[in-house]
């Protein structure tokens, strides 16, 4: 049987492109932008062409990595025109509704020093009985 040591095929050739195919494999699984549950694969091929004397062949060698794609970003764009200026106005908005506030944008109007809030007196207490 014929024994071809492949880390040695090509000048080493081999060995290097399918190094570099792994690491672009692991890479691409480390990245938390891409899916993890999306298998990743390297493929080698390595094809014969022989002369018509069968005497001498080329061969070509290839190594190729499959990658996960790269999660896509999302978001929206509120749309609309200016009535008087004929304009288009885009604007981007993210988990809220355009034009809703949030409390982030309600600012609480600062108390003078000198002011005390006034407190209504009860008339009475209420008192919770036990029976």
């Amino acid at each position: 049987m014929l024994h071809v040591d492949l880390g040695e095929l090509a000048g080493g050739t081999l060995q290097e492109k399918f190094d570099r195919e792994i690491t672009r494999v692991i890479e691409n699984m480390q990245d938390p932008n891409t899916p993890f549950g999306e298998k990743r694969s390297i493929t080698i091929n390595i094809s014969f062409h022989q002369t018509e004397q069968r005497d001498d062949a080329k061969v070509e060698i290839s190594v190729k990595s499959k990658l996960a794609s790269v999660i896509s970003a999302k978001t929206n764009f509120a749309m609309g025109k200016d009535l008087k200026t004929g304009d288009v106005l885009v604007r981007e908005y993210g988990k809220q509704i355009p034009g809703q506030m949030s409390f982030s944008d309600v600012t609480e109007p600062e108390e003078k020093a000198t002011e005390r809030p006034k407190i209504a007196s009860m008339p009475r207490q209420l008192k919770a009985g036990t029976q």
